[in-house]
């Protein structure tokens, strides 16, 4: 995704009634809070969203709900691809594509098996590609259904191919960040999100397009700050301030989310129910503390950085 600024792609949550149908009143609200926090694009339809919690027909609905709201404003992509025979799938991700996303997204453990080869899944990749012509694609390294990362080789020939445009990063490996970024050098069409916040002031500072993070449903303005100024000599202490504040706080923000973020949005002002599809754990009280203690030491920290919230 072609940008000459460093920027958030928030990884959406899908709100939902008590009943459990989607909130597609909530989502309107939430999709508007992220725009207004300043985010770059929009990730629907992803793990966060509870994808395999939702059916074909809800994906397709949220989908273009979100692009409805966003209204030209900033790119949306989305997932299109959940497993089966590669044309299956790429009669999803054609659907996915002409509800108008920028790029249409692929779970790299949905191309092949966690013991089948890199040569399959490479030759899988492509394979979708011949048979989705001409549409904008990207890769998840989603943990979901296991954790398949592509290495800076595999990368580059995909990125070459001109097909794909985005990449969310989750390998939490500094090193193979850069190694994907100098072979990707130059390719302005694509940028590399990354999703792990522990490092990323250095993932920024070694050309990664911007951040992709759970962090991101909680408080999204601060990850948007953190993009804008991570290389202002400056606001140096306020950047490591940062950077130090998301890492203490990386246990909290994981336990049974995304129930946990839900919660966190209410107290924002949100009208958001905390129901989730998926089986995350109990939101018990110690966890009800943590995020309690979280919000006010965000509040104080975002005081200071004088950083408004919407």
């Amino acid at each position: 995704m072609e940008n000459s600024q460093k920027g958030f792609i928030p990884v959406m949550l899908t709100p939902f009634l008590g009943n459990g149908e989607i909130d597609y009143n909530a989502l309107t609200q939430l999709t508007e809070v992220y725009l207004q926090a300043g985010a770059k694009g929009l990730f629907a339809n992803c793990l966060s969203s509870e994808m395999f919690e939702l059916t074909d027909e809800e994906r397709l609905k949220v989908i273009s709900h979100v692009i409805k709201v966003a209204n030209g404003t900033v790119p949306v992509v989305a997932t299109g691809t959940f497993g089966g025979a590669i044309d299956k799938q790429a009669d999803f991700v054609k659907r996915v594509n002409d509800l108008g996303t920028e790029a249409v997204i692929m779970i790299a453990g949905l191309l092949a098996e966690e013991q089948d080869t890199d040569h399959l899944f490479n030759q899988r990749v492509f394979e979708l590609f011949d048979q989705t012509p001409g549409i904008a694609m990207g890769f998840y390294e989603c943990p979901v259904p296991y954790k398949r990362t592509l290495d800076a080789w595999q990368l580059k020939s995909f990125v070459e191919s001109g097909r794909v445009i985005y990449h969310k990063d989750t390998c939490l490996d500094l090193e193979q960040i850069k190694q994907k970024l100098k072979v990707t050098e130059g390719y302005n069409k694509f940028g590399l999100y990354d999703a792990y916040m522990v490092h990323a002031v250095d993932s920024l500072k070694a050309g990664s397009a911007g951040l992709s993070c759970i962090q991101g449903n909680y408080f999204p303005e601060l990850i948007v700050w953190l993009c804008d100024n991570y290389n202002d000599p400056q606001l140096e202490e306020e950047v490591k301030r940062v950077q130090r504040f998301l890492i203490d706080n990386m246990d909290v923000m994981h336990n049974v989310y995304p129930v946990v973020s839900k919660y966190f949005l209410q107290k924002r002002g949100l009208n958001i129910s905390t129901f989730t599809r998926r089986d995350v754990g109990i939101f018990n009280n110690a966890i009800v503390k943590d995020i309690e203690s979280l919000y006010s030491n965000y509040n104080v920290l975002r005081n200071d950085l004088n950083i408004a919230v919407f």
